[in-house]
């Protein structure tokens, strides 16, 4: 979070000419692939709306090869060196008070790069999905280069201090509460919208068949119980959490992403199934019956919406162990700190009854609102105020 400040005068809006549709510049950042999913989302629902988007990468946006840095060395620390990005977590993005250093220092290099294209595509709302590219905006605007309003979309249950930038025109938050710390700790407009999800996860999907009879020829009788190590395959003593679930009647399905390395080491233990990069999520979480999580992010959300139990166990370090906190404040999960715990919960979560209805409907009760329609009305309302 910056320290509040007396913004400088924006620069007036070029008033644009009448057209149908608006246009979306939604900016994303390469760290996994969360956030390029939401952004991806957004860009279907504009266009399925009749209006227009397009997704930029803040990493892309920054010089001398920075971002490519800052991912390769974020991905390094997750997998290999988690103290170190937990030390870099408490010091950069941690929530709270008291001066620390921020992300604009870095964000600001890109400022021209994103300036320049918000005006060569004509774009009437700029939406950060990522934290740096929030910064970003947010220093943009507040100093009156940025002439188009920006909608932070805070995509993380934990709300770190590097989304908030009081520069921002608006924050649309997953939860009320978000919404409220964000409006607490710098005054700019917040609200609730919920998470951003593609509508295949809502529905029946069509996979799911397929998966189940996968399921019942290697586990026959064993609830298929989902790991996610996310995108680049982080996790902690996943190897130990798959032996526990054979050892005790589950079939584990671990999500390894695009670590080869991981997928092969699990792949030797029997009854388990390690998974590559999958492209049919919707039905894979549809057919199974609970995800045991570790960073409180999109597979999280997608199995919610799915209406599929999430435990959290074992979470990755900094923003992962908080999301993943917050979720289970919430009511929408559960947190099991031991071996015990996790089997406690899988074995309630994964049997048909009050316990596993009621936390489906909790999860789902998120989905309460659109943010591509907050996004839309913030354009408009700006345009109206350029043309008087």
């Amino acid at each position: 979070m910056c320290p509040r400040s007396s913004p400088a005068p924006r620069r007036p809006a070029t008033p644009r000419p009448v057209r149908d549709g608006r246009r979306l510049l939604v900016v994303s950042a390469s760290m996994g692939a969360g956030h390029d999913t939401v952004a991806a989302e957004l860009v279907r629902r504009a266009r399925e709306h009749g209006d227009d988007a397009r997704v930029v990468d803040v990493l892309a946006l920054l010089p001398y090869g920075l971002g490519t840095a800052l991912r390769h060395f974020y991905r390094g620390s997750v997998r290999h060196f988690p103290w170190a990005y937990a030390a870099l977590y408490r010091l950069f993005l941690r929530p709270g008070a008291g001066r620390r250093p921020g992300g604009t220092p870095l964000a600001r290099l890109a400022g021209g790069r994103l300036r320049e294209l918000a005006e060569r595509s004509g774009a009437d709302v700029v939406v950060p999905v990522f934290h740096l590219g929030a910064q970003l905006t947010g220093h943009l605007r507040a100093r009156g280069q940025l002439s188009v309003p920006s909608a932070v979309l805070v995509i993380d249950f934990a709300v770190h201090r590097q989304w908030l930038h009081p520069g921002n025109d608006r924050c649309l938050c997953l939860t009320e509460d978000a919404a409220r710390e964000v409006r607490k700790s710098t005054g700019t407009v917040a609200e609730a919208c919920g998470p951003v999800v593609a509508p295949e996860f809502f529905a029946d999907a069509p996979g799911a068949d397929g998966w189940r009879e996968l399921f019942d020829r290697l586990g026959p009788g064993r609830p298929a119980v989902v790991l996610s190590a996310g995108a680049w395959g982080v996790g902690s003593r996943l190897d130990t959490t798959v032996r526990l679930l054979t050892g005790n009647g589950f079939l584990p399905v671990v999500l390894c992403g695009d670590n080869e390395r991981l997928r092969r080491d699990l792949s030797g233990t029997p009854g388990v199934l390690a998974l590559g990069w999958v492209t049919d999520m919707p039905g894979l979480l549809h057919a199974a019956r609970a995800l045991v999580d570790n960073a409180a992010g999109q597979t999280a959300v997608q199995a919610l919406a799915a209406g599929l139990p999430v435990v959290g166990h074992r979470p990755i370090p900094g923003h992962g162990a908080d999301g993943v906190r917050r979720m289970a404040a919430l009511g929408v999960s559960e947190v099991a700190g031991d071996d015990a715990a996790l089997l406690g919960a899988l074995r309630r979560l994964t049997a048909t009854g009050p316990a596993r209805r009621e936390r489906i409907a909790t999860g789902r009760a998120l989905f309460a609102a659109d943010a591509l329609t907050r996004i839309l009305a913030l354009a408009d309302a700006h345009a109206q105020r350029a043309r008087r």
